[in-house]
């Protein structure tokens, strides 16, 4: 068996990655909140005051605001174990630093010094973020439409510019598209000809489009995995954390009594069954709902890195392809099984278990000796049940 470590892996790594997730949200939120507090303050104060611009100040204030959302969602990316919200943590972390110096306030400087008490807490835990943030060609179209409609926007509205008052820069026009396209629309830019409302018109049709679009391809995945959590499902956050854990095949009536065996011990079960997976969530049990035979799911739990694959449901044959599967997935891994009919307990051996036992023919032989005036069963069972009593008071 593989020992239980806590140098780099396991509850130490846990803490370690809620702490960076943590550190840099509390950034995120006080570099939201110092941005806000500063864009209204006319007087510049703190200790580099005599050194920065008021206008530098503020204007540092509203984009730090800005930054702290941009934060926001790095944040997210770690929680997810993003390499990308990774990078972005690392890029961000310094700006906000900076920001805090330039906003020479005595409300920016535990931003600063957050900022720079969290960047070693990340820097450090750059081996755990390592998810690559998959998105399908649906979503990456979408993203290519919004991203397209803005430049459109802003390169026509400036290149048309006469055409319309109060467009005279390039931040004018990307303001343009902007209020156009999410169809806010406040007025204070409009078309002066033909030519600038139909270019007017185009910016809003593709950018309702395409917004529209992109938020159910982007936030549609993110619905879904939240309703299969709620269904009995863990979330890709838990399955990538699954390190010398135990998985437990399908649901059967050994399935419970197992689980509460293996007590404090990392366990996850595989069924694919929806209703008994609802079943053994709701009791606290850790689930995901798939067919324990296909490579597909034995790769999300992991297999690689698990402790022990125990099969014991109530058909041999579903347990049989499983043990192949998992076999040939870790030759390495600890196969336990339990033989519903005593017939198939050699052929759960060559599907690649290492032990197999048959319940049936256990209870039976320990009723026999019973029977013969042998009490050491009846002394077996009651030590079990004794040991598994006290660990439920434990």
């Amino acid at each position: 068996m593989v020992a239980e470590s806590d140098d780099g892996t396991g509850p130490s790594r846990l803490l370690r990655t809620k702490a960076a997730v943590l550190l840099t949200s509390l950034v995120a939120i006080l570099s939201v909140i110092t941005g806000i507090v500063n864009i209204g303050t006319m007087e510049v104060t703190g200790l580099s005051a005599v050194y920065i611009p008021e206008a530098v100040a503020r204007t540092a204030g509203f984009t730090g605001a800005m930054t702290g959302f941009l934060m926001l969602l790095s944040a997210y990316g770690l929680r997810r174990g993003y390499r990308m919200g990774w990078y972005t943590t690392v890029v961000l972390l310094p700006v906000t630093a900076l920001q805090g110096l330039a906003q020479s306030s005595v409300f920016s400087y535990p931003l600063v010094g957050l900022s720079v008490l969290t960047m070693p807490t990340v820097l450090v835990n750059r081996d755990y973020f390592t998810r690559p943030l998959d998105l399908n060609l649906r979503q990456l179209a979408s993203l290519s439409a919004v991203l397209g409609v803005q430049v459109y926007g802003t390169v026509g509205a400036y290149a048309l510019r006469e055409e319309f008052n109060g467009v005279n820069t390039v931040l004018d026009a990307f303001y343009f598209t902007i209020v156009t396209a999410s169809t806010v629309g406040y007025g204070d830019i409009t078309a002066t000809s033909q030519f600038g409302r139909l270019f007017s018109m185009s910016v809003l049709i593709t950018g309702v489009a395409s917004f529209g679009v992109a938020l159910g391809t982007l936030l549609g995945p993110l619905i879904e995995a939240r309703l299969a959590t709620a269904l009995g499902n863990m979330s890709d956050k838990q399955l990538d954390l699954l390190e010398n854990h135990y998985i437990v095949i399908g649901y059967g009536d050994l399935t419970e009594p197992i689980l509460e065996s293996l007590g404090d011990r990392q366990a996850v079960v595989i069924t694919r069954d929806s209703e008994n997976a609802k079943h053994l969530r709701d009791r606290g049990f850790e689930v995901v709902t798939a067919d324990p035979s296909d490579e597909e799911p034995l790769h999300r739990l992991h297999i690689e890195r698990a402790r022990g694959l125990i099969a014991a449901t109530n058909d041999d044959a579903q347990d049989a392809m499983t043990i192949l599967t998992a076999r040939e997935l870790n030759p390495d891994l600890r196969i336990v099984a339990a033989a519903t009919d005593r017939e198939n307990v050699s052929k759960l051996r060559r599907a690649g278990a290492d032990i197999v036992l048959s319940p049936a023919v256990l209870g039976g032989r320990l009723l026999v000796e019973s029977a013969f005036g042998n009490d050491e069963p009846e002394r077996m069972v009651e030590e079990l049940l004794g040991d598994e009593h006290r660990r439920q008071n434990e």
